[in-house]
């Protein structure tokens, strides 16, 4: 049985999504809060819960300022963001805070169950279709330093590290980069282990952050059309 808690200030958003999951996630408590504060105090008197649900326009929290805030709180706590905002960069920085997936208010009920499973069994949930936007466009004066070694690491990447790559920046598990590429899961864990070496990445969240930044999208299509 799982614990879940919802913080979002909108009753009717709430109630769609208790009636989800109560249909979708057989035996699972769902508790609400409307402000970060409700949600603070919920979280102090139920120590057993696995998961919060977070949205990013409470009325006491500013963008990610409530998820900082309950990262450093509750660190034990895993925390999602629902949120309207589909901002690619706003994904990338809700991860980079700490959030274990970032699900938007328009997923349709399959998807957004599939979601929820994905997260309480562990897994980074990230919305494909979002992280396929491609980013904005930089100058290359405004690079920096730093951007130009991760770019060297991107270089270390073998042709195959790199499509496991980009499929795990569109938030794809192992089991459907596998599906995706047909390639077994065992060889895609070896790929992930490889890429985590080679770009000096401390965690598969911190891999897909810098494949982020550094326009991994652009740097597969630069590599494509000079085959």
């Amino acid at each position: 049985m799982y614990s879940l808690l919802v913080a979002d200030d909108h009753p009717l958003f709430r109630e769609a999504l208790h009636a989800v999951i109560s249909a979708g996630l057989t035996d699972t408590q769902l508790l609400e809060s409307d402000s970060l504060a409700a949600a603070i105090h919920t979280i102090g008197t139920h120590d057993e819960l696995d998961l919060l649900l977070l949205d990013l326009s409470l009325p006491d929290a500013d963008g990610l300022e409530g998820l900082t805030i309950l990262r450093e709180r509750f660190p034990w706590l895993p925390v999602a963001i629902v949120s309207a905002h589909q901002e690619r960069q706003l994904v990338l920085d809700a991860i980079t805070q700490g959030a274990v997936g970032y699900i938007p208010k328009s997923t349709p009920r399959e998807q957004l169950l599939a979601a929820l499973n994905q997260i309480l069994q562990g897994q980074l949930y990230l919305p494909a279709d979002i992280m396929r936007q491609p980013p904005p466009r930089m100058e290359s004066s405004a690079l920096t330093p730093s951007s130009e070694v991760s770019r060297e690491r991107l270089i270390r990447l073998t042709d195959k590290q790199l499509d496991v790559l980009g499929c795990m920046a569109q938030g794809m598990s192992n089991k459907q980069i596998a599906r995706e590429l047909f390639i077994a899961e065992t060889t895609v864990k070896t790929h992930v282990s490889a890429i985590l070496r080679k770009l000096g990445a401390t965690s598969r969240v911190h891999a897909i952050v810098i494949a982020g930044e550094e326009e991994l999208g652009a740097y597969l299509a630069k590599r494509t059309s000079s085959t």
